[in-house]
């Protein structure tokens, strides 16, 4: 028609011969019910066509994912001088392990404790002037004026510092201040880590501070004055022995335990001395060594091996934290 192709119209065999028998029986008289069902044919789909997948059976919902810990930093530890200050901490530990060791054991086990505790408070005393200094440096005036009255009352009633009178009988608790402690407080920072020759665990800013503490005490003022260098000399050997008699167990503990000594007494001190900065804030650590050139000595209140108490602050000598 017109030139217009026309498709010729394909059925499949079996739906050619549902519409034969409609034709059939449509023309068979005297039946009412028709061979096939045109509605069913109709919606049922075709035989060969191709079948849809069946659906998947519903899955478990996954649990929800907990949300992943945050990455810890890794501990500044600043020590770019670690070989050299190894090396020196090897040296220092010798010299606690066959000379100031043995001293400090013989003190301990041959002097009672009643006259140790004594020794401590006069060491105590005369730090003083370099503690209330600090406090004055770092605008502590309350702390400066609890200072003023220990060292005047263990000064007298206390008998030139044997009875720490001010403590137990007037709660005029001690605490310790150094020249670095101040620094930090005027913004300072602590720069790398450093080991000192006998004096331990150190940085810039407190090896600067334990120099000026020594040099304006007024006892080591007096004495380079006066030609007594032996004074200063005799009371810095009495705070090595004397502090260390204290902490000599504790450091032979963590010696035992420690999978790298160096390291651990590395990190003790710098959590130590940011908590002396803080003025007292709680910090349970051993006690670490760490010899001063200013004459400051706290008595230590040891804890057990495995004890959760908190040691005294000490900053200056031998400290514990």
């Amino acid at each position: 028609m017109g030139g217009a192709s026309v498709k010729p119209f394909l059925i499949g065999p079996a739906r050619a011969a549902a519409v034969l028998a409609v034709c059939v029986s449509s023309a068979m008289p005297g039946m009412s019910t028709p061979l096939y069902d045109m509605d069913r044919f109709l919606s049922e789909p075709y035989p060969l066509a191709p079948q849809a997948a069946p659906a998947p059976p519903p899955q478990p919902a996954a649990p929800p994912r907990s949300k992943p810990a945050p990455a810890v930093e890794a501990d500044d530890v600043n020590d770019p001088l670690e070989p050299m200050n190894r090396g020196i901490f090897a040296f220092n530990e010798f010299f606690l392990e066959w000379i100031l060791g043995p001293i400090s054991g013989v003190y301990k086990d041959f002097v009672p404790d009643t006259v140790r505790n004594s020794i401590g408070n006069i060491l105590h005393l005369v730090s003083s002037p370099i503690i209330l200094g600090n406090d004055l440096l770092q605008g502590e005036w309350e702390r400066a004026w609890i200072t003023a009255q220990r060292t005047v009352v263990n000064a007298t009633i206390g008998v030139a510092g044997t009875f720490d009178v001010a403590a137990n009988s007037f709660d005029l608790p001690r605490h310790s201040e150094d020249f670095g402690q101040t620094l930090a407080v005027w913004g300072v920072g602590e720069g790398f880590y450093l080991v000192l020759p006998f004096f331990g665990p150190s940085n810039p800013r407190d090896g600067i501070g334990k120099f000026v503490d020594g040099y304006l005490h007024p006892l080591t003022r007096w004495a380079a004055n006066t030609d007594r260098e032996e004074i200063t000399y005799g009371l810095f050997a009495a705070t090595a022995v004397h502090d260390y008699s204290e902490i000599k167990d504790e450091l032979d503990q963590i010696r035992k335990t420690s999978i790298d000594y160096y390291a651990a007494i590395r990190s003790m001190f710098r959590q130590k001395r940011a908590a002396e900065i803080r003025n007292g804030a709680e910090v349970d650590l051993p006690p670490i060594p760490d010899l001063g050139f200013d004459i400051d000595v706290d008595e230590i209140d040891k804890p057990s091996a495995g004890a959760g108490g908190k040691p005294a602050a000490r900053s200056g000598e031998i400290s514990a934290n």
